[in-house]
């Protein structure tokens, strides 16, 4: 008498390979497609009435958008923990320079 459950690895009755039917997303489904009209109805309405709200916002926007593109984009320039202290950082061709 086995403890282990087979019933997973059998294949799935009128599939003869064993494979599942490719999934469909969410977004290309009837109520996918539904959702998204009603997010872009929804988007445009809040842009049209609080246009002024968010065009005056838009000049911080692009102020706050450089520190945090170079914080994330560089990582943060103080991480070196592969590094001992005394030693230099590999060059552009991997070696040390």
């Amino acid at each position: 008498m086995s403890l282990h459950d087979d019933t997973g690895h059998m294949p799935r009755p009128g599939n003869d390979t064993g494979t599942r039917a490719p999934h469909r997303s969410f977004w290309r489904s009837p109520g996918g497609i539904v959702a998204i009209g009603f997010l872009l109805a929804v988007a445009f309405l809040l842009f049209s009435e609080h246009r002024v709200h968010a065009l005056g916002y838009l000049p911080f926007l692009l102020l706050l958008a450089c520190p945090l593109m170079h914080m994330f984009m560089h990582h943060g320039h103080g991480h070196h923990a592969g590094h001992q202290p005394g030693e230099r950082p590999p060059g552009p061709d991997g070696g040390n320079r």
